[in-house]
């Protein structure tokens, strides 16, 4: 089984922080490098690049700016700037799910081994494996959102462990099949029994998707697609929004302790703390930034 989790990438650089932000406040190429005083080609090669593109200062300042960004957390992340310290939490297993790109986690009880897997994808084998090593007893299945690179071994997994209750939101939940049925339709802020003392907290963060859920065991949140180290999820809610984004982190996750670790759907690892002072989606606080030029 795999404990160590290797160096892994930002999940986004600056093409990608912006390319989500203009989607989000639905400004295309053409307004947003009048806003920025930036030439329309430079911002499309930006926008258009697999790699880190390179961007001055004061022209990352003013895409921000037109995009209500923080400026000086969006320089930083073109300049490459920043990364999240390395951390280590003691009772999560991380694991690849490869062909799929996103994370998997194990997380459990030390002594019992009572074990909750997060986002059930990628190769069934290579999932049950992991589980199997670890001898674990596995209480639950917990699934932050419905794309498939988070879920497209649910059923394999259901099928090896039947004991084990799949939690995920409802709106959610048909991308599940008949499991959804029998799985549990958790709330916002409903806290799951696990073993005789723990609980676990689902936290509804609706925006990348309309059920779009992060879980809470003790001091390690578990974000799904919805809080990246340095960037958020990509607004693909069918009713859910940007906006619903960044307020279901202003004030759901960043009120939770500063100590508190992040393992995300995608790149590394980090702490609410970092987010805070580091994310160019927010400003000082924790909150959305919403000084737009447009």
């Amino acid at each position: 089984m795999e404990h160590a989790r290797p160096a892994l990438p930002l999940e986004d650089h600056f093409g990608d922080v912006v390319r989500k932000a203009m989607r989000g406040i639905g400004l295309d190429e053409r307004r947003l490098a009048q806003a920025a005083g930036i030439d329309v080609a430079l911002v499309s090669r930006w926008l258009r690049s697999d790699a880190p593109p390179v961007v001055d200062d004061a022209q990352a300042r003013a895409i921000a700016r037109a995009l209500g960004l923080d400026p000086g957390r969006l320089a930083d992340c073109a300049a490459q700037a920043w990364y999240p310290p390395a951390l280590d939490v003691s009772n999560v297993r991380w694991h690849s799910q490869e062909p799929q790109p996103s994370n998997g986690y194990v997380f459990f009880l030390e002594g019992e081994r009572r074990a909750a897997l997060v986002d059930p994808a990628g190769a069934p084998q290579h999932l049950l494996d992991v589980l199997r090593d670890g001898s674990y007893h596995l209480q639950y299945i917990l699934i932050t959102h419905k794309h498939a690179d988070h879920c497209d071994a649910t059923a394999d997994v259901a099928r090896a462990f039947p004991d084990a209750r799949i939690v995920m939101h409802a709106l959610d939940a048909p991308a599940i099949g008949s499991l959804a049925a029998n799985s549990l339709p958790v709330r916002d802020g409903a806290e799951l029994p696990f073993g005789e003392d723990a609980t676990i907290r689902m936290v509804h963060t609706p925006g990348h998707t309309d059920g779009s859920s992060s879980y809470l065991f003790r001091s390690t949140l578990f974000s799904g697609d919805t809080l990246f180290a340095g960037s958020v999820g990509g607004a693909y809610g069918d009713a859910s929004t940007y906006d619903d984004i960044l307020h279901g982190i202003g004030t759901k996750l960043f009120t939770l302790p500063e100590h508190t670790v992040v393992m995300p759907g995608h790149g590394p690892p980090t702490t609410l703390g970092e987010e805070r002072k580091h994310n160019p989606f927010f400003h000082d606080g924790g909150h959305p930034h919403h000084e737009t030029a447009h």
